[in-house]
């Protein structure tokens, strides 16, 4: 029964003791990167041949022959096997969402019953993996199975476990990709030739240009035990059922609270297996809602910080069943209470060790800040909702809009100081500067920039895109996305921004102007321009939406409407001038969200179809029946005026149950019917849209009648895990 299920669940959780775990060493340092094919190992296990052919394709893109290949993969296997690694993995990230691997043994038959570890060049360079299970868009038809992982030499390889992975891109057999990391790369080639061209303005060193990321993942840990008695969870990640528990986050007492000791233990073996593979966390904390956790790492270059938030999200789970618990990375797993997201940090640095989002001491440092600072906030009010769109999923619905999260409104926040900055800077002249106005410029507006980012530490927390200091941070990731959908669209947009600056001061230069005149006077056009995406306000509020609608910009509140952001002409217009993606791959990746999003929907309602139909629908009916023997009993032994007196409430409940359960069923008929209308659909587009507004609002419905049963019917025979045990159960 399922209610023995969930009371023996519940006493599995409270008699759970903390899994012991000892740090080997007391060192960070000791254990650091010591399973990454770093730069030492590869120093140490590589000929010096072979270790300048990996650095030259590391900072130069240049490509490496099959005799260094060779060289490189019989270091890296006699690394790998130093640490007991038996067989290897071409590492990738298609379009599922989850990380994608096939092991092969570096083990192979000599004859005469011997054998040797055997792995080449080949091997390590590409494999050709079976790519008609993963999502292609149509770029590739099923029975057109061939697909290619090929080696990123910029991303380290790694041992887990026992197994050689080699972080890898994966394309078609006509050359498409298939992956989140093949535009990623992309998007910061084209950004670094942007960038890099507009750093010569101001220092003729800089050569080369990095987007870095610093993530936040904010999770959900919850009892083994609990976790498998909902259903819910275990099929969709979240409670698609259960009542608010009288005691939620109100007090906000467990937001930096002190961590449970079962808790700690699993974190504390998380930050080591992370510390092996090079991972460099260095924050944990309680969040807001009970039950829910934050790791942060710091910055890294974007495709590492990238490649490492999809490995930590890997190692959680497997660490977290260690410990009797399972990770919950579901936007928001559960109603009423905090969802989870995963901050994307984003910012800019040079091969000089310049952020270019943080102001310097002169003011042709700050100038430089200002141009990059700018041209960021023009890029988002550019491509806002293509920035929406990268941020869009099933799960993220639920969370955008929420308390805790920002809107579905894509605006900047900057803080009081620094728009006052802007607002002096819109104040220049059209033309050429008079030498008081560049003094006036450089000393009383640029020149105070760092003072006032010294004290102007605020931040907010309703708005999606935040300046914090000396980096943006979009805050509207969703904790279950791979970072490296909305990092390709933020470099992309930031190198088509940086590109069109170029032009424009370039042709003010040609024409005789200086060329700080030219920059500002093209600073000053952008900040004009670019106003209505700033907003310093609650992004909660109705005057907001209000005026933000005044403004133009878009409040998508759904995915498959935000999703056709990226098909359209402008968007697939942007991909391809910066080489990141062509048209077909744009709208294949369309398609696999769209389809991704319906089946989620469909999935989720099956679920939800079957708990309230099987699960609580017959314990309803159950205690229904109860309380009829029990006024059946009322009735025969007392009088009738003090039966009716007495029986009253219960007659009122016995009514109640039915009216719920009759609605319990009319509307999960109705849900399975409209769900069959929207399978014959066969456009995905469309049948996305179908799912969101045709099947998706019978989940409230049908939630709402499940939720009043939960608090009429016996405690002893509800059989689901409630909130109060799931969330408080340490």
């Amino acid at each position: 029964m399922m209610t023995s299920l969930r009371f023996t669940a519940l006493f599995e959780s409270i008699k759970r003791k903390p899994v012991e775990f000892s740090l080997p060493t007391a060192k960070v340092s000791a254990v650091f990167g010591s399973h990454v094919f770093n730069d030492r190992a590869m120093k140490e296990f590589l000929t010096s041949e072979a270790y300048e052919a990996v650095l030259d394709a590391i900072i130069n893109g240049s490509k490496i022959s099959r005799e260094k290949a060779d060289q490189i993969a019989a270091g890296m296997k006699a690394w790998a096997t130093s640490l007991g690694a038996t067989h290897y993995t071409h590492w990738f990230q298609p379009l599922t969402g989850a990380t994608a691997e096939k092991h092969d043994s570096f083990f192979e038959p000599t004859g005469e019953g011997r054998a040797i570890e055997k792995f080449n060049g080949g091997q390590l360079v590409q494999q050709e993996p079976d790519a008609s299970s993963f999502p292609s868009g149509g770029i590739r038809n099923t029975f057109e199975a061939r697909g290619y992982t090929a080696w990123d030499p910029t991303s380290p390889a790694f041992v887990m476990g026992n197994t050689l992975c080699i972080p890898t891109v994966f394309v078609s057999y006509t050359g498409e990709a298939l992956d989140y990391k093949t535009p990623l790369l992309k998007s910061m080639n084209a950004l670094d030739k942007a960038a890099t061209a507009v750093c010569q303005y101001f220092d003729k060193n800089v050569t080369k240009v990095y987007s870095t990321l610093g993530w936040e993942q904010e999770y959900f840990l919850i009892d083994t035990a609990l976790y498998n008695a909902r259903p819910d969870l275990v099929m969709t990640g979240r409670t698609l059922l259960g009542h608010a528990p009288a005691k939620g986050q109100q007090l906000e007492d467990h937001y930096f609270g002190s961590i449970p000791e079962r808790v700690i233990k699993f974190i504390q073996e998380l930050e080591f297996e992370c510390y092996k593979l090079g991972i460099p966390v260095r924050t944990r904390h309680n969040e807001v809602a009970p039950s829910q956790y934050e790791l942060a790492p710091i910055f890294e270059e974007s495709n590492i910080a990238v490649d490492h938030n999809s490995l930590l999200m890997d190692l959680m789970d497997k660490v977290a069943r260690r410990h009797n618990f399972r990770v919950l990375l579901h936007e928001k797993p559960f109603a009423g209470i905090n969802g989870s997201g995963k901050h994307n940090n984003w910012s800019l640095a040079t091969n000089t060790g310049k952020n270019l989002l943080s102001p310097g001491r002169t003011p042709k440092s700050n100038l430089m800040f200002l141009t990059f600072f700018v041209n960021t906030i023009k890029a988002v009010y550019e491509y806002a909702d293509l920035l929406r769109a990268s941020i869009a999923s099933a799960q993220n619905d639920h969370r955008l809009g929420a308390n805790e999260a920002p809107p579905a409104i894509i605006s900047v926040f900057i803080g009081e100081f620094l728009t006052s900055v802007l607002n002096e800077l819109e104040k220049v002249e059209e033309g050429k500067l008079s030498p008081e106005q560049k003094t006036e410029l450089k000393l009383n507006v640029v020149g105070r920039i760092p003072e006032i980012l010294l004290d102007n530490t605020d931040r907010n927390r309703t708005s999606p895109f935040a300046f914090t200091g000396n980096k943006f941070e979009f805050r509207a990731v969703g904790a279950s996305a791979n970072c490296a959908g909305p990092m390709t669209v933020l470099n992309t947009i930031m190198a088509q921004q940086l590109s069109d600056f170029k032009v424009e001061v370039d042709k003010l230069v040609d024409s005789g102007m200086k060329k700080d005149d030219a920059i500002f006077n093209v600073l000053k056009k952008y900040i004009i321009t670019s106003k209505p995406i700033l907003f310093e306000g609650d992004g909660y509020s109705e005057e907001w939406v209000e005026e933000a609608a005044r403004r133009g910009l878009n409040n998508i509140k759904t995915t498959p409407h935000a999703l056709k952001a990226y098909i359209d002409p402008k968007a697939i217009k942007l991909f391809e001038n910066q080489d990141v993606m062509n048209e077909r791959e744009v709208h294949a990746r369309y398609d696999i969200m769209q389809e991704m999003y319906f089946k989620k929907i469909q999935i989720e309602s099956r679920v939800l179809g079957d708990m309230a139909g099987n699960h609580i629908v017959p314990v309803a009916i159950k205690y229904q029946n109860t309380l009829i023997e029990n006024v059946r009993s009322l009735k025969l032994i007392l009088p009738e005026n003090e039966y009716n007196l007495v029986a009253k409430e219960q007659l009122d409940m016995i009514k109640e149950i039915s009216r719920r359960v009759s609605t319990i069923i009319a509307l999960k008929e109705e849900m399975i019917e409209t769900r069959k209308v929207c399978n014959k659909i066969e456009d995905a587009e469309e049948r996305a849209i179908a799912y969101c507004e045709k099947v998706l609002p019978y989940f409230q419905k049908i939630r709402y009648e499940v939720d009043k049963l939960e608090l009429l019917i016996d405690d002893q025979l509800w059989p689901l895990p409630k909130y109060r045990e799931l969330l408080f159960s340490k």
